[in-house]
């Protein structure tokens, strides 16, 4: 190597270091100034409005990060963040086992069930595997809606839960200005967990996988395995959503279940936009607001909400996350340049 290649590598190299603390450093300023937001708001509404949002973008994460490492449309989390809420109420009402095992329970059941799920689903793909997920979200719909001595039908159910849970007063889970802290710092560790998993082997095997299946069994990876793995982790993200549902509401009825919350869930990831690790939740933040200012103007907001998604999809394929992203990067060619 000559002493001009030895002279360059370290100039090629920086850039590459700077991209790889950009998005942790950006993480944790975000973090910093979320945690900073209970105490500089005064408005329970508007922290209630916040909660929501926080749990609502755990679940637009887990569908963003299916379509980002496998390319896949769920139109059925649901069944994986309401099927986590009806555990923990089940669990609270029978007091068969402690709430906190429960509650981790919740989480590990639904991720179980969709692993072995994967093997089945994941051998269609497209419009197929949408359906599939949507069937199996409505069947259990059906199932809580239907069985009433289990989970009391339409009316719903209680969650009971004890005077304390991991050592926290249950108080801590129930107000806004309080639940919005545990909600952002689980929201904060996903995403920082998504990113360190999307810069492991499994990250780059399935975005691999995703753009040529093909080429990569023929180089001698095997493709089910690791794309059942992304469907259940993202399973019991949507299920963590939903034991922080549970834990807030401290209600659940079918409607945590209906395809209607898996609808807005990808409209979320598709307004935030999917390809990156932060959009959905960004989406889910913008979603909640504008639901919220529609709705208190006209019992239509479900319309607006469309137009919106529309001028996303056609102007901002990539979302607002992308929008932003490439804003950052004119800024940053600019003064460069």
């Amino acid at each position: 190597m000559s002493e001009t290649s030895n002279l360059s590598a370290p100039l090629v190299a920086a850039p590459v270091a700077r991209r790889d603390i950009a998005f942790p450093a950006t993480l944790a300023i975000v973090a910093v100034a979320g945690a900073l937001v209970p105490g500089h708001i005064g408005s329970a509404l508007l922290l209630t409005l916040l909660t929501q949002a926080t749990i609502g973008a755990v679940l637009a994460t887990s569908v963003g990060f299916l379509i980002r490492q496998n390319g896949l449309v769920s139109f059925g989390h649901a069944a994986f963040f309401g099927g986590a809420a009806y555990l923990v109420a089940l669990a609270a009402q029978s007091g068969i086992v402690p709430a906190e095992v429960a509650i981790i329970a919740a989480v590990l059941l639904p991720t179980v069930l969709a692993f072995a799920l994967a093997f089945v689903m994941l051998r269609v793909s497209g419009v197929a595997f949408s359906m599939l997920t949507l069937a199996v979200a409505e069947a259990l719909h059906e199932l809580m809606m239907r069985w009433r001595e289990l989970a009391n039908g339409e009316d719903g159910l209680p969650v009971r839960l004890p005077n304390a849970l991991f050592g926290l007063p249950v108080s801590t889970f129930q107000r806004p200005e309080t639940m919005f802290m545990v909600c952002w710092i689980v929201l904060m560790a996903l995403i920082a967990g998504l990113w360190l998993l999307s810069r492991s082997h499994l990250g780059t095997l399935t975005l691999a996988i995703q753009d040529n299946e093909e080429r990569a069994r023929f180089i001698g990876y095997e493709t089910l395995l690791p794309r059942a793995m992304v469907f259940a982790l993202s399973a019991g993200i949507a299920a963590m959503g939903g034991v922080l549902f549970a834990l807030y509401n401290g209600f659940v009825t079918p409607d945590v279940l209906h395809w209607s919350l898996s609808g807005e869930a990808l409209v979320m990831a598709i307004i935030g936009g999917a390809r990156t690790l932060w959009g959905p939740a960004l989406g889910a933040v913008v979603f909640f607001f504008l639901r919220d200012a529609a709705g208190s103007y006209t019992e239509h907001w479900q319309a607006l909400i469309g137009i919106v998604l529309i001028t996303v999809t056609v102007a901002l394929p990539t979302g607002v996350s992308g929008a932003l992203g490439l804003m950052v990067h004119r800024i940053r060619g600019g003064r460069h340049g």
